[in-house]
């Protein structure tokens, strides 16, 4: 799947010249940086390892003749979130796209308070940070956007994944109501919502991943989607998942994924009777 013509130049016009992708070393936050780019966006790019930001920025460059911006920061820490707004207040952004994030599984009671607590401010805490100062922007322009990343397990409770579930349910919430607030400003939100991905966050989150899609192949779908729907389900397998459960009732939903994620952590939870 490719980008066409007019969908790029639809993407420049409604969300450019500048789009800011927050987790843009890898996995969905790179392949939208990039596909962003291939449609013509000069990308601020910003994640924690500068080194490693540098040459993904070099390579867009080189492949897609666009403007880059490398910003290293760690957005679970609020001097480094105020780094970044002080580092791109000069650039004429018109899409937000905050992709940092992780996740963390296994028992609760097992769980380490700390790893929580940061999880939290950066999947949530920065993303509220950077919504509210890019909405005060983004009001003043025509058009603009918004991609708040969401997730499958967003829309009940996950054992074994609780808090990290919790934390994208708060992301569900806060785009939804968004989508419709932010709608007579011309900002549009969308919560693309996809299941495992293949990338670095089943091996931070210390997760089997199974049935995972590759990060490739859910750029295009969420940004087709932008500024037309408002929650995108990109990628065969999270379709699948998403039907085949659609008349489950949630408390039946909750069982399920227990199971499922119980056999994604189970070595995990081996380890630490």
């Amino acid at each position: 799947m490719k980008l066409s013509n007019s969908e790029k130049v639809r993407l420049q016009q409604n969300y450019g010249p500048w789009a800011l992708v927050t987790g843009a070393s890898s996995g969905i936050g790179l392949v939208l940086a990039e596909r962003l780019a291939e449609a013509g966006l000069n990308v601020v790019l910003s994640a924690r390892r500068k080194e490693l930001l540098e040459k993904i920025s070099a390579d867009i460059q080189h492949k897609y003749g666009v403007k880059t911006r490398v910003v290293a920061a760690d957005l679970s820490l609020a001097k480094d979130i105020h780094q970044l707004l002080e580092a791109t207040r000069d650039l004429d952004i018109g899409l937000l796209v905050p992709c940092a994030g992780y996740g963390t599984s296994g028992e609760f009671i097992q769980s380490d308070l700390p790893t929580e607590i940061n999880m939290l401010r950066l999947n949530c805490e920065a993303v509220l940070i950077l919504t509210h100062h890019f909405v005060q922007v983004f009001k003043q322009r025509k058009r603009s956007g918004i991609i708040l990343m969401s997730s499958l397990v967003a829309f009940q409770g996950v054992p074994y994944a609780g808090h990290y579930a919790a934390t994208k349910a708060y992301i569900q919430s806060l785009s939804e109501a968004l989508a419709i607030e932010l709608r007579p400003y011309n900002i549009a939100v969308l919560a693309p919502t996809p299941g495992p991905v293949e990338s670095g966050f089943g091996e931070r989150a210390n997760m089997k991943m199974n049935l995972s899609q590759q990060a490739a192949d859910l750029g295009i779908p969420i940004l087709k989607a932008l500024g037309r729907q408002s929650i995108v389900v990109p990628g065969g397998i999270s379709k699948l998942l998403v039907y085949s459960l659609r008349t489950v009732p949630r408390w039946a939903k909750v069982r399920i994924l227990k199971l499922v994620m119980g056999g994604m952590t189970q070595h995990q939870r081996q380890t630490r009777l």
